[in-house]
């Protein structure tokens, strides 16, 4: 009996050990996203990673990437992306449940991953403080994060980080980048069609980095054109 009750006690001590270290990580976690709720973040885990990536072709590569204020990125991309990627961003708490349902149903109806149902709160978490792997861990992860930052950051700044840090292209992150890459302007002198089509690019935008007049994105940009008008901003 002694080397099973002993065997049990370092059971415990173990689980015990383990949830210290995740509290320990959510509370380091947690600091950050306050931290960045008023100061902008220079580098997120998703830049490193693809600098990394970039690095070990080109050592001395460097990403694209220039933050701006909120007032100075075009209403134009800030309505295409609402309507491209979360249509209730300002009325949710960080997940659409219609959303996750739908793309739920477009998956099991394809038979393979299509659609994710990700809010622009949850593609933020991710950005931030993980990396672009799918697993349960991860995805459990993202939501933990994304309560974090709904509950401390208000809607506009979550939309202005999230502007100025997902990727566009291969190694181009952030909207002032992506339209200096793309259309050689700043992001405040967007157009409608420049913004939709930008939008249309989040999903896949290394790819359509190398594919920019992919007939596919030159139709969901359409899509998204015509959804813009019902977008509601922060």
């Amino acid at each position: 009996m002694k080397p099973l009750l002993r065997a049990g006690r370092w059971l415990k001590l173990g689980l015990l050990a383990l949830l210290a270290l995740f509290l320990a990580w959510q509370f380091w976690l947690f600091g950050w996203v306050l931290y960045w709720g008023q100061v902008n973040p220079d580098m997120t885990r998703f830049m490193e990673i693809r600098l990394g990536e970039l690095r070990e072709k080109k050592p001395d590569a460097k990403l694209q990437k220039q933050w701006v204020p909120y007032e100075r990125i075009s209403v134009h991309l800030k309505r295409a992306l609402i309507a491209a990627e979360d249509g209730k961003f300002v009325q949710h708490g960080g997940f659409d449940w219609d959303g996750i349902q739908a793309a739920m149903k477009k998956n099991e109806k394809k038979g393979k991953a299509v659609a994710g149902g990700s809010t622009i709160t949850q593609q933020l978490a991710k950005n931030l403080f993980l990396s672009p792997e799918r697993s349960f861990w991860r995805k459990g992860e993202e939501a933990i994060i994304t309560l974090m930052i709904e509950a401390t950051w208000s809607k506009r700044r979550i939309f202005e980080v999230y502007l100025n840090v997902i990727e566009w292209g291969n190694g181009v992150f952030g909207a002032e980048a992506a339209a200096r890459h793309y259309y050689g302007i700043p992001a405040a002198k967007l157009g409608p069609d420049q913004a939709a089509k930008l939008a249309a690019m989040v999903p896949s935008p290394r790819y359509y980095d190398r594919n920019r007049n992919h007939p596919r994105l030159e139709k969901q940009a359409e899509v998204i054109q015509g959804r813009m008008g019902g977008s509601m901003l922060p």
